[in-house]
Formats: structure tokens, C-alpha cells, sequence
């Protein structure tokens, strides 16, 4: 027990030292500029269903061994209902993992006017890579995209078939590729940054090197690439092949790493495939690439390999952004943070999970509410925690593929923010659509999410009012204008539920809109210095400033069930909101604002004030 202790006040002292010291290096300063828009490829648009997706192609993904046909599910049918094939006492569980509904590149890009529209100008992708699951965290390979995300998939698996997957002088451009491309292209052309998930923890079973593997066991040129635990033995009827997989997944094996990061063969063949997607004209050019990485399951990785990996990536393209996937609450939350990834050696910044753990207990929460300067201190900790630089460049997300939608975080407060929100684990999760003063908290939320230090990122769909439980609720297919939606009335456990119309919100669609409008319309909501004005934990009132030398915003923001009045101490006498136009005038320094229940707004400098200030 002494030996124990000993050992978690060693892990404090370090992180708090991770923490502390001072960190001075630089991050892309366009990653500072963005709102981010993490687009499931599977799910956000059919664009071509001439490349659906067969029974053939989902092969080596879970369930395994079911070979009875597919049929790709209707894109607006209600999310429960089990389809006429489906109806064979497996449930929707079950089902949920073969469903194919048909999302592309095509779709995508025939949804980028959306997307600008809405004013996002950064897309995260979740894997694109060969995989047959629908969520593509089961590489085949990383050097192409997957042939059902693009128009020729037949022709695709041909040009696959005859190149040596580990030697990129055979590697050929197949029709999937080449549409990325053109999306990368598209989106450029539009202002739009590209990132792409990179799974370099784990691999799926069918995934070329792992085949060869398994087939020729000690004999196999792969043997390094993975972490073998026993061999078959050829003289037997049982297999004891074993190996290390990701979190005892035996459909994703780890592959190996040494003291000074992956195995040398697995990581050549990972620095071609990386080289290829972020400079593909191979000219020392990286414009027609992406323009960096989320990385999967980053704590699963050793320093070393990320060392090594950053060291590589900003070679090729020194603006690249790295950021990683590092849930807070892998370790006691008192003592973790991801200071140890963001050192200036590995990452940029991190998905922001402890920032929507922290608006999850003061906005969402009813009985384990957190006060507003309960709420100041965590998102303080937050800043201190990490390089000034870094605060800025965060992601600072609400949900994910990985979680519930935030309207349902809203619909089921007072749960732990993170994976395990699903209605597998809890049947009494509740179904059902926001009402309107759920969708008012979502709206106040949004409001905090654009004018907060970091960069935001919106999971596709928040914005038209999806909803559901984590995965794989929360990765239903994207609701569009343009499409009529069956109602939701099934529940996949035969619950009762109200009967909800499924249809896109374009009030909720407006105030994304605008509210990103403002952000990006505002230096100092991009690149302001933050400070707290007011926490006051008894009237849920929290008002807060970005400042740059030329620009200052003041946000305030009534979290409570009830219309406040508040007075600020603001120099200058006119102020208008932001949001709606409003003028206040101040009297000797003294703003006083009449604040609606659930609601915000964001204050600048009247015009008088403004000019004065420039005069100044």
C-alpha cells in the first residue's frame, strides 16, 4: 500500500510539472481561425449509390461469420424499426453493425454549399481508409480510401489486388482516392481545412500485413509488425494464435512498438501512406494535401512513436495540425491532464472532452449541477494546464461519434460525460426528441461553445437537431431539408416512447449559422485573451471577456430558469448585443443588462465607445 502511494504521488508530481513548466512553442495559427465539422462518412450523405456497399465488402467486421445479404437501409426510415430482413430475434443491436445506409465522398461533395452555408470552415473525418466495418476503425490498409466511399469500387478492389501493399513504387491512384482528392481541392478552394483520423494504434484482421500474418505465422516478413503471444501450433485441431489487440478487441491487433516507437518495417510503410495523403503530388508542395491528423486512442500510443510521427508529419507540411484523442478520465480526475501530450513534441491539442465535461455539470446537469464558479475554476485548471498557445487550438467539443448528442445529453441529465451513455448499458435512457426548452439550453450552449477560448467543433447533424444515445445511436444519418423522415415510434427494446417527428430544425440551423458568423466575424473571439468578469454561483450568472489589443467582447450568460438582471462594471457608455442587434447604454461606468431565462449575449462596444477607444 505505502509503494502504491508512493507511486500515484510520483504521477501527480509529474503531471503537475507537465503542467506548470512553461511550454513555448508554436501551433498552426490557422487552427485558431476555425469551427470545426466532424463529418461520419457513412452517414452524412448517399451521393452514389451505384458504390453501395455488399455483403462482400463488410466481410472481416463484427458480427463476424453472418454472410447473408445486405440491403442498404432507407435513408429516412425510422432509426429503431427493424427492417423486413432484420425481423430474426437478433435486435437492433445486432443489426445496427451490419446496416449499411450508403454515405460517400460523392455525397459530401455535393454538400459542401451546405457546409459553407452553415460557415464551418474545417472538416475532421472519421476514418476513410479500406475497412469493412461502417466506422473504418478496422484498417485493410492505409493507402487507399476505402472503394465504397468512391464511384468505381469494383475497379478499385482490381488495382488493390495487384500492388504490393508494402511497396509504394506499385501503389497505383484508385477512383476513390482521386475523388478525395478533388474533395481535398473543393474544400480548399472553398477556405475549408482537412483533417483525417489516423488509426495507427491498431489495425483490423484483415488488414494486409495481419493476413499474411495469420496465414504464415513464423514465416511471415510481418512477424514484427505485431505483438505475437503464442504461434499456432500446425499439429493441432485448436488455433493458439494469439496476439495484443487493442483493449482485448480481437478484431483490432495492436501493432507493435519498441523502445524507440513502431516497429521500423510498420513504420515505413505508415510514413508512405502519411506522405501520400498530406503532399499526394509528391512535389514538396503540401497545398493539395490535408492539412493534418486527429489521432486515434493517442494514449495508447508511446511518446516515442508520436515523437517520431510529429517529427515526420511537419516535414512534409510544417503548418500541419495534430490533434489527439485523450479522454480525461483514463486517470483520477484530480490528477490527469493531457499536459503530457502537449509539449511541443507530440501534439497540437486534444479533443476537449474536460471542456464538455465541465459545460456538461453547469449547463446540462440538474441535481449534480455544478455553480458558475464551480464552473470558472474547472475551465481555469483547463488553461493552466496547458501552453497559452495550446488553449487556443483546442477542440473544444461537445459530442462525438463516441458519445450521445448533446441533445440528448440534455433530454438525460446528471450522467458521467463519456462513452457509456448508451441504452445497451441503460434501458431507461430516454429516447426521445428536445422539446423546446431542451433545444433553449442546447441554443445556450452553442452561444458559450463560439465565444469561449478554442476553437469549436460541431458533430454533424447538432445543427439540424439530430438527437440519440452513444454509439450506435448517436450515428444515425444525417437529416437534411431536402428528404421527408419517417416519425420515430420504435424503441429497440419494445419501451414505450412519444411518437417524434423527425424533421430538420432551421430555427437551430440559424442560430449555428449566426453564431459561427459572429465568431469568425471577431478577432477577438478567435484570438482574444479570456478573463472572467463574473461567476456568480448563486444566480447562475457567468460573464466572461475576449480582448485583443483593438477589438473587446463581453459574454453573459444567464443559466438560470428565471429573467436576471445584471450589472457590469464596463467602461464606455454604448454597448450592443451581437445576437440581436440591441443597443444598452451605460451610466458612469455601470451597464445593466435584462438577461431571459437560458439565454446570452454577446456585447461589444457601441459605435461612440468604439471610436474613443480608437482615439485613445
Amino acid at each position: 500500500m505505502h509503494l502504491k502511494k508512493v507511486i500515484i504521488g510520483l504521477l501527480i508530481l509529474s503531471f503537475s510539472f507537465c503542467s506548470k513548466k512553461e511550454i513555448n512553442y508554436e501551433v498552426p495559427q490557422w487552427a485558431k481561425t476555425v469551427v470545426w465539422y466532424q463529418i461520419f462518412p457513412e452517414r452524412f450523405r448517399n451521393g452514389d449509390p451505384s458504390n453501395d456497399p455488399s455483403t462482400a465488402d463488410i466481410q472481416g467486421a463484427w458480427p463476424f461469420g453472418d454472410d447473408r445479404e445486405i440491403r442498404i437501409v432507407p435513408w429516412t426510415s425510422d432509426w429503431y424499426k427493424l427492417q423486413p430482413w432484420e425481423q430474426d430475434g437478433k435486435g437492433f443491436y445486432y443489426h445496427a453493425q451490419r446496416r449499411r445506409y450508403g454515405g460517400d465522398l460523392q455525397g459530401v461533395l455535393n454538400k459542401l454549399d451546405y457546409l459553407q452555408n452553415l460557415g464551418i470552415n474545417a472538416i475532421y473525418f472519421n476514418p476513410l481508409f479500406e475497412a469493412p466495418s461502417l466506422h473504418k476503425y478496422d484498417a485493410v490498409c492505409y493507402h487507399h480510401i476505402d472503394d465504397n466511399f468512391g464511384p468505381e469500387p469494383d475497379g478499385d478492389k482490381k488495382i488493390m489486388r495487384r500492388e504490393i501493399p508494402d511497396d509504394p513504387s506499385t501503389w497505383e491512384w484508385t477512383a476513390a482516392d482521386k475523388l478525395f482528392l478533388k474533395l481535398i481541392d473543393e474544400c480548399h478552394k472553398r477556405g475549408i481545412k482537412v483533417i483525417i483520423d489516423g488509426v495507427f494504434n491498431h489495425v483490423g484482421v484483415k488488414f494486409f500485413a495481419f493476413e499474411d500474418l495469420k496465414k504464415n505465422q513464423q514465416k511471415s516478413k510481418y512477424k514484427n509488425w505485431f505483438t505475437v503471444k503464442s504461434w499456432d501450433d500446425p499439429n493441432t485441431p485448436e488455433d493458439e494464435f494469439d496476439y495484443e489487440c487493442w483493449a482485448n478487441v480481437r478484431s483490432l491487433p495492436e501493432i507493435r512498438e519498441g523502445k524507440s516507437g513502431f516497429d521500423r518495417g510498420a513504420w515505413r510503410y505508415m510514413r508512405a501512406a502519411i506522405h501520400r495523403w498530406m503532399d499526394p503530388n509528391n512535389d514538396g508542395d503540401p497545398s493539395d494535401g490535408i492539412d493534418g491528423w486527429r489521432l486515434d486512442v493517442a494514449e495508447k500510443v508511446t511518446r516515442p512513436s508520436w515523437v517520431k510521427f510529429r517529427k515526420f508529419v511537419r516535414s512534409v507540411n510544417p503548418q500541419a495540425y495534430l490533434s489527439g484523442e485523450v479522454w480525461w478520465e483514463k486517470f483520477p480526475v484530480k490528477m490527469f491532464n493531457a499536459a503530457g501530450w502537449l509539449q511541443g513534441d507530440m501534439f497540437d491539442a486534444v479533443m476537449n472532452y474536460r471542456f464538455a465535461n465541465a459545460v456538461t455539470k453547469f449547463f446540462i446537469n440538474k441535481n449534480k449541477k455544478i455553480t458558475a464558479s464551480a464552473f470558472d475554476q474547472e475551465l481555469e485548471q483547463i488553461r493552466k494546464d496547458y501552453p497559452a498557445e495550446v488553449n487556443f487550438v483546442l477542440q473544444n467539443l461537445m459530442d462525438s461519434h463516441d458519445t450521445d448528442r448533446l441533445g440528448s445529453m440534455i433530454v438525460n441529465p446528471d450522467r458521467i460525460y463519456g462513452h457509456n451513455n448508451t441504452l445497451q448499458s441503460n434501458k431507461n435512457y430516454n429516447v426521445r426528441k428536445p422539446h423546446a426548452d431542451e433545444i433553449k439550453i442546447q441554443k445556450l450552449i452553442v452561444l458559450f461553445q463560439m465565444t469561449y477560448i478554442g476553437a469549436p467543433m460541431i458533430f454533424y447533424g447538432d445543427e439540424a437537431g439530430m438527437w440519440g444515445a452513444s454509439d450506435p445511436d448517436e450515428r444515425k444519418p444525417m437529416l437534411w431539408q431536402d428528404m421527408t423522415y419517417e416519425d420515430e415510434v420504435s424503441h429497440p427494446f419494445g419501451l414505450e416512447r412519444p411518437r417524434d417527428k423527425n424533421v430538420f430544425n432551421e430555427d437551430l440551423f440559424r442560430w449555428y449559422q449566426g453564431l459561427i458568423k459572429i465568431r469568425r466575424q471577431h478577432s477577438a473571439l478567435m484570438l482574444g485573451n479570456y478573463r472572467t468578469i463574473l461567476a456568480d454561483g448563486d444566480r447562475d450568472i457567468f460573464v466572461f471577456e475576449r480582448a485583443t489589443e483593438t477589438e473587446k467582447i463581453v459574454v453573459a450568460v444567464n443559466n438560470a430558469e428565471r429573467i436576471q438582471h445584471v450589472r457590469l462594471n464596463l467602461p464606455g457608455k454604448y454597448w450592443m448585443d451581437l445576437i440581436s442587434g440591441d443597443q444598452f447604454i451605460g451610466v458612469d461606468d455601470q451597464l445593466e443588462i435584462s438577461l431571459d431565462s437560458k439565454s446570452g449575449v454577446i456585447l461589444i462596444p457601441g459605435m461612440e465607445t468604439r471610436l474613443a477607444q480608437e482615439n485613445h
